[in-house]
């Protein structure tokens, strides 16, 4: 029996024209549904994270639990999933790009450019999240808007009044893409950290300890998987050091997303300015990681149920 991290490209993909569109499709719905289960996991702590990370002027004297107790109050439970719904038409392709394209980077890089080992895994991780990042951005921006909006205080009504505000306001196809440069950068870390961690523990853990750690596939029995909780804390640990490499890129990118909804817009129009700014004006702790302790308790769980989901996937659509 081999490991599924062993595995070589899948037969359905040596086969037919036919058959490797249908083997693509199968893989673009469990990369997104992936996606899907992992947002709203924590859609709530997402939404405190935005407005923690901004410095909402109704939240911005509390601190993460103080904020979670607050929103409900001010807005009722569903402010806590207020953007989920953007959050979602964003996600499923998000998600379904993302590991799509790993698979096919790391293909690539090992095949047509001899790169193989756990380096092919972390740049093919950083590469797959900057594609997804580039096709999904504009969904991004509008759910951030919608998610910093409080009830009573509102900008924008829904999703259709955000990309037609925007737009008309904001420079057209351009105001879609603010922060996209900081979202790049700091994707590259963050993706490519998180897949080389969870595929380097995955393949350890199989290597090393087959019978204790791992099962047959369902879908094949000759591949080797995690078992479901290995899975779980093998992507939430990828989770959690990928997120504390790339968290001040990430505070950056939600600041120059939001824009003119911010009082202080003009002194974020760059990645190194807004970096400056925060930084000058709230510290390292209080503002470059501001949120940080948030981001542990959502990013942990959040890449765990990813990678779960998506291995579950893979075997219910038979892609190993």
């Amino acid at each position: 029996m081999t490991s599924e991290a062993a595995v070589s490209t899948p037969a359905a993909i040596s086969s037919t024209p036919a058959k490797r569109d249908y083997y693509w499709l199968r893989s673009f719905v469990a990369g997104g549904v992936a996606g899907c289960c992992a947002k709203s996991t924590i859609a709530p702590l997402d939404r405190v994270k935005i407005l923690l990370q901004a410095h909402n002027p109704h939240y911005k004297h509390l601190g993460v639990f103080s904020t979670l107790k607050a929103v409900p109050k001010k807005e009722g439970f569903l402010g806590l999933y207020k953007g989920n719904g953007a959050m979602m038409v964003r996600i499923f392709p998000y998600g379904a790009i993302q590991f799509m394209a790993f698979d096919k980077y790391k293909k690539l890089l090992r095949k047509q450019m001899g790169i193989s080992g756990h380096i092919h895994r972390l740049m093919a991780g950083s590469m797959a999240g900057m594609t997804a990042v580039i096709f999904t951005y504009p969904l991004d921006v509008i759910r951030a808007r919608l998610a910093f909006q409080v009830t009573g205080d509102h900008r924008y009504t829904g999703i259709a009044n955000a990309f037609h505000t925007i737009y008309l306001k904001e420079g057209g196809v351009l105001g879609f893409y603010r922060g996209l440069t900081p979202t790049l950068i700091g994707m590259a870390p963050y993706a490519g950290f998180s897949f080389f961690t969870y595929g380097t523990l995955k393949t350890l853990g199989l290597k090393h300890f087959p019978e204790r750690l791992g099962r047959p596939s369902s879908d094949n029995p000759d591949v080797l998987v995690l078992k479901p909780h290995v899975n779980l804390l093998c992507g939430g640990v990828a989770g959690a050091i990928a997120q504390t490499i790339s968290y001040p890129l990430d505070v950056a990118r939600r600041r120059m997303q939001l824009g003119a909804v911010l009082p202080d817009s003009e002194k974020c129009t760059s990645l190194s300015k807004t970096l400056k700014y925060v930084y000058n004006g709230y510290g390292v702790k209080k503002g470059l990681y501001r949120g940080l302790s948030l981001n542990y308790i959502r990013c942990v769980p959040s890449q765990a149920v990813a990678f779960t989901t998506y291995e579950f996937m893979k075997q219910t659509l038979h892609l190993n």
